[in-house]
């Protein structure tokens, strides 16, 4: 772990119950399974070969824009986080790939860490819950999954600081 990623809580910070836990789930908003999606049977893949799935999805023949640099272009959500997101377990939350992008350039600035679109999402929805904390004027302890590294992105990135993406 590096030194611009370590901390450390105090006692008193250290939360002792999960009573408030809330599980925010980000996704693209050119795919928004989650949000937009209806929780229904469907196939897995655009072929109709697979077998039916319980899952949010936008429809096994959704096509979504042929240009985006922002993440995964995927019709449905796994069944489990479908199942978690049906039970209130989760929330949900879409994002242009500008605010991903921009969450991401922060995170490699503050960091040093080039995140993949895909982890960008979290870091966009941790920023914006770091925001809602301050402006609420409470502590919280958040946390989320940095999945990959961007190194295959870096055309994406570049793309961002041209001003060549565009939210759909």
């Amino acid at each position: 772990m590096s030194a611009a990623t370590r901390f450390t809580l105090t006692q008193a910070d250290i939360p002792t119950h999960w009573d408030n836990l809330l599980a925010d789930l980000p996704e693209p908003g050119v795919c928004p399974s989650l949000t937009k999606g209806e929780l229904r049977r469907d196939f897995g893949d655009t072929a109709g070969m697979m077998p039916l799935l319980c899952v949010y999805t936008l429809g096994h023949d959704f096509v979504p824009p042929k240009i985006h640099a922002g993440g995964l272009r995927y019709h449905g959500m796994a069944p489990s986080v479908s199942h978690a997101r049906k039970l209130g377990l989760v929330e949900a939350v879409a994002y242009p790939q500008t605010r991903v992008f921009k969450a991401a350039m922060l995170f490699a600035r503050t960091e040093g860490i080039v995140s993949a679109p895909e982890s960008s999402h979290a870091i966009r929805a941790a920023i914006d819950e770091a925001e809602k904390a301050r402006e609420e004027g409470k502590k919280r302890v958040i946390l989320f999954n940095l999945s990959g590294h961007g190194l295959l992105d870096l055309a994406s990135y570049d793309a961002f600081l041209a001003d060549g993406l565009k939210d759909d």
